[in-house]
């Protein structure tokens, strides 16, 4: 495959609407470990970031052209765990942990989902503690159909909107599994303070070889859960929640 960057014509932000700008070009190899001081060869390949005057959303257009085959030959292949060496098991135990800490006394009340989940197992480890919990990942492709998952009252999704291509698609498939009362709780990185229109990209977190590739502010955030009909909230700069109706066991967390 050769990879085609968009560096003329007008992009429309997913989130407002509006018309965007381009903003940097970063070396397709730019990756978290970098933060680390790890830094992969430079591959020669252009990625251009676009940012939106209005919500501030930041993203990579020509991603938006791939294929999931395209994402799995480039980007999720056997040499990712190089870039995020914690994703497979110390992400999911620290996040389990942290949940099932918060939650303990409430978990009697939940029905849980972990979406984009990967190898399921944070959902696994929850489980190991009682909790009635789920994982569900639609990528790559699996035979699960989303439509037979039924409703849930908590969602989490961790580490998964920085690397979306179609951000209304991955808000239609969350809004479809919410219950009538559900707290989605969510964590991505966001751009406040760390990216600037007319400004060059040095922050970490924008990264294409980890598939950071979708960058939100709050925002951006806010403006995406309001064209949902939900509520939002950050809970720091890399936790947040979006709910509809806030469940008798989350009312601690959200008020």
């Amino acid at each position: 495959m050769i990879m085609h960057n968009i560096t003329t014509g007008k992009v429309k932000c997913q989130i407002c609407g509006s018309e965007t700008a381009l903003l940097d070009v970063v070396d397709f190899n730019k990756s978290c470990e970098e933060a680390r001081g790890k830094y992969l060869p430079i591959s020669g390949i252009p990625i251009y970031y676009t940012h939106c005057p209005n919500c501030s959303f930041t993203f990579a257009p020509e991603f938006g052209q791939w294929t999931e085959d395209d994402f799995l030959k480039r980007i999720y292949n056997e040499r990712y765990i190089d870039v995020d060496p914690d994703y497979l098991e110390v992400r999911p135990r620290t996040n389990a942990e942290v949940i099932s800490n918060f939650f303990s006394q409430q978990k009697g009340m939940i029905k849980h989902l972990d979406y984009g989940g990967g190898n399921g197992k944070l959902s696994a480890l929850l489980k190991e503690k009682g909790w009635d919990s789920l994982s569900y990942d639609p990528f790559p492709r699996n035979d699960i159909d989303i439509n037979e998952l039924g409703k849930f009252n908590f969602i989490t999704a961790l580490e998964v909107f920085e690397h979306v291509p179609d951000v209304n698609r991955l808000m239609n498939n969350l809004c479809m599994l919410m219950d009538n009362s559900c707290l989605i709780l969510f964590s991505t990185m966001t751009t406040d303070g760390n990216i600037r229109q007319n400004n060059r990209i040095t922050w970490w977190y924008a990264s294409p070889r980890n598939g950071h590739i979708s960058l939100f502010s709050k925002k951006s955030l806010m403006i995406l859960g309001n064209k949902y009909g939900l509520g939002f909230k950050s809970i720091s700069n890399g936790v947040h929640c979006y709910v509809n109706q806030t469940p008798v066991w989350a009312r601690n967390l959200i008020n």
